[in-house]
């Protein structure tokens, strides 16, 4: 007879120790980035004056890469991993605590990850990079992920093949995703030939396999599924068990998510060419990354209104339920963003739009809105099950919710009226055909909208810093709880 799920004794350690990184990091990779935002604004935030030779280590080239870093691999797959942790043993009826190597997995999992963010914030810190988008980190680090990743999927597998339930729930399908195509096309784009093998440059130097234009297409084509697979797959796998978990509904359709499921997995694939419009690789494949692009936006917006329709009938939750709003904000923030990408891809806009500050608000409304919305509200459902404590105020999410909210609009308001203005500017002529403006007229045209940036940033970072504030104090000192509730997450009202 099968122990039912309220009989097992899950084990929450892991995800507990992935929560903390994920607060932590989120701290530094936001602040870095609100520093970043106000160095494009005024230029005596890069410190010169005040470091003098060591100004270097806080320029915009040095810290960009800590700050997107940070932000993809340090905060959002530990939020990503924490919950892995916490949902498995759920949705698979089994716990950690009956299977020794899972339990010691998950220990190896974290302690390489921890070791991997150290030597990343160090050498990328130092100046140590392969100058390639989302994939900077040096060649002996790559290794290490590859272990890493590894024995993120020993655990996955191992996980699913002891499991008690038959059925493998939709959020399993878009973790299996995630582990296989990143670990398909993370080692397929760093593939490197270490310099110091031929005699020439420094042990930690290496260049890429590829050349030119193909390098630059096996670049985008991971940069691209970086985006599909940690900032959506893995997301999308958090919404559907927390959207229907939190709100008490199920989902509104199973079929929807698997239709949704498939052609996502077969769209994204190829969809980076996008990002190559007007370059020197093949005009069929930037076409093809445009038709695409635009292809995606179907599965995206089938699954967004899946999360949508779960909460049919019960809409009343979004004004009652601080976390059912957060993630039906995120919802809304995936539609915004999947339609957003496709449109920019068209090769008439990207004409406009590329390499201006519109592609910049373009990821951060979905980063800031879908991606980091879906790990906070995930992480406010998780702490009061694995502390067994009430959340401690639903006023701070409130005013969290609020202070985020208004910091995603002047964020991306500002980024798209600069770029579009950036993208007019550059491309303006005068009655002789030569250019009306100069790059230093662009600069102090968009001032106005870095500092509205800058500040929309600031609010975010203020509104991260009460969420963790609020998750410090429920485990610390929330009401505690005798049973674990089945839906809507206890908080306090104070």
């Amino acid at each position: 007879m099968q122990p039912s799920s309220a009989s097992l004794s899950y084990d929450y350690s892991v995800a507990k120790l992935f929560t903390y990184t994920m607060v932590i990091f989120g701290i530094i990779g936001m602040l870095v980035g609100v520093l970043l935002a106000f160095q494009m604004a005024w230029p005596a935030f890069n410190l010169t004056g005040v470091l003098g030779d060591y100004a270097e280590f806080v320029t915009f080239g040095r810290l960009r890469p800590l700050h997107t870093n940070g932000i993809i691999y340090g905060f959002m797959l530990s939020g990503i991993w924490a919950a892995w942790y916490y949902i498995s043993q759920r949705v698979l009826k089994i716990s950690f605590n009956e299977y020794p190597f899972l339990k010691a997995l998950g220990q190896i999992h974290f302690w390489l990850y921890v070791l991997i963010l150290l030597l990343a914030v160090v050498t990328l810190f130092a100046g140590f990079t392969q100058n390639k988008e989302y994939i900077e980190l040096i060649w002996p680090i790559d290794l290490l992920i590859v272990v890493l990743w590894v024995v993120w999927g020993l655990h996955m597998w191992g996980a699913i093949g002891v499991r008690r339930e038959k059925s493998l729930y939709i959020s399993l399908w878009y973790f299996i995703a995630t582990f296989l195509a990143i670990a398909m096309l993370y080692i397929t784009n760093n593939l490197q030939i270490p310099t110091f093998i031929s005699g020439y440059g420094s042990v930690l130097n290496s260049v890429s396999m590829y050349s030119g234009t193909n390098d630059g297409l096996i670049q985008w084509w991971w940069g691209h599924n970086a985006v599909a697979f940690v900032f959506t797959s893995a997301v999308i796998a958090l919404v559907y068990y927390f959207m229907p978990k939190e709100s008490g509904a199920p989902v509104y359709s199973y079929k929807l998510s698997l239709y949704s499921f498939w052609s996502l997995m077969f769209v994204y694939l190829w969809a980076g060419g996008h990002h190559l419009i007007y370059s020197t690789v093949p005009d069929w494949m930037q076409t093809m990354g445009s038709v695409f692009s635009v292809v995606l936006i179907l599965p995206s917006w089938g699954t967004a209104i899946n999360f949508l329709l779960t909460l049919r009938g019960q809409w009343h939750q979004v004004t009652t339920n601080p976390i059912i709003k957060m993630l039906i904000l995120a919802s809304v923030f995936y539609m915004f963003a999947t339609l957003e990408g496709p449109i920019q891809s068209i090769k008439s806009v990207n004409a406009l739009a590329h390499f201006t500050d519109w592609i910049v608000g373009h990821v951060h409304d979905g980063v800031l809105g879908w991606v980091c919305f879906s790990v906070m509200a995930a992480t406010y459902h998780m702490v009061p099950r694995m502390y067994g404590r009430k959340l401690y105020s639903a006023k701070l999410i409130d005013i969290q919710f609020w202070i985020q909210t208004t910091g995603i609009v002047l964020y991306f308001t500002s980024m798209w009226i600069a770029g579009i203005t950036q993208g007019l500017m550059w491309r303006a002529v005068d009655e002789y055909g030569s250019l009306q403006y100069s790059f230093i007229d662009t600069v102090v045209a968009l001032h106005p909208y870095y500092i509205i940036r800058g500040v929309g940033g600031a609010l975010y970072f203020v509104g991260f810093l009460i969420f963790v504030w609020n998750v410090i104090k429920s485990i610390t000192s929330g009401d505690k709880i005798d049973k674990e509730p089945i839906s809507a997450t206890p908080i306090s009202a104070s």
